[in-house]
């Protein structure tokens, strides 16, 4: 059976309509050269978040332990910082006064070999052969001494009384210090000089009380002696021979 030619090239047409797409399709779909895929893992990404997070953390810890340090290291120097008030040259004021009080004493110092010269001179045993004038002048020297020592402790007590206003200062102006320290070395810096003003404090109660007691023993010391001279006259004036002789005595005028 023979075909005839415009079947067959109907034929040949359609062949080629279907071998063109077939043909084609490689050059429409094929991708370049240089082009890659992406592929999206839900599993990775989820573990690259995770991490990221870690870091974060990581960084966030390590900015906190360096406050915590910095902070530290201010507090440190807070408790190191001195206390800028120091009222040590008031205090030192204060006592060479009281002590400059207990220099100045009259006749007999606060010294012990001074004060065993003055008795063994004024306040010794008195004998009977001393002479009236050596009487008198001893009895008056100890009541020298004595006046000297009462006016003596009389100063120490106003000296004192002066320093009380020193000490009040200080004492407010030391615990504002403690108040406002702002570490621990002022603190205790504040409180050493607050110890310091109640040694100052304790020095002029100890100057007090020795001037008093300096005062009180030339009192006694004058009694004492004056008694042991007084019972040296009275032997003197009952001895024979050289106390009393009676005699004549005129007690009214003649009319001469």
């Amino acid at each position: 059976m023979k075909i005839s030619k415009p079947n067959t090239r109907a034929a040949r047409f359609a062949a080629t309509l279907i071998a063109a797409p077939i043909a084609a399709l490689p050059m429409v779909l094929a991708p370049p050269a240089q082009a890659q895929w992406i592929v999206y893992d839900p599993t990775n990404y989820a573990q690259n978040v995770l991490q990221a997070a870690r870091a974060l953390e990581q960084i966030n810890n390590q900015i906190t332990s360096l406050q915590n340090q910095a902070q530290m290291l201010i507090n440190q120097a807070r408790n190191l910082a001195s206390l800028p008030h120091s009222s040590l040259q008031q205090l030192q004021q204060a006592v060479g006064r009281t002590q400059a009080l207990l220099q100045q004493a009259q006749n007999i110092a606060f010294d012990v070999q001074q004060i065993d010269q003055a008795f063994q001179q004024n306040y010794r045993n008195i004998d009977l052969n001393t002479s009236e004038q050596r009487l008198i002048a001893d009895a008056r020297s100890r009541w020298e001494n004595t006046v000297g020592g009462l006016q003596d402790a009389m100063r120490v007590q106003a000296g004192v009384v002066g320093n009380i206003e020193t000490n009040r200062a200080q004492m407010s102006a030391l615990v504002g210090q403690s108040q406002g320290a702002t570490g621990a070395l002022q603190a205790t810096q504040a409180g050493n000089q607050l110890l310091a003003l109640q040694a100052q404090q304790l020095a002029d109660l100890t100057a007090v009380i020795a001037a008093n007691g300096r005062a009180q023993a030339l009192t006694d010391a004058e009694r004492a002696a004056a008694a042991e001279q007084g019972r040296i006259q009275r032997e003197r004036f009952l001895t024979p021979g050289t106390g009393y002789q009676p005699g004549n005595a005129q007690m009214f005028n003649n009319g001469n």
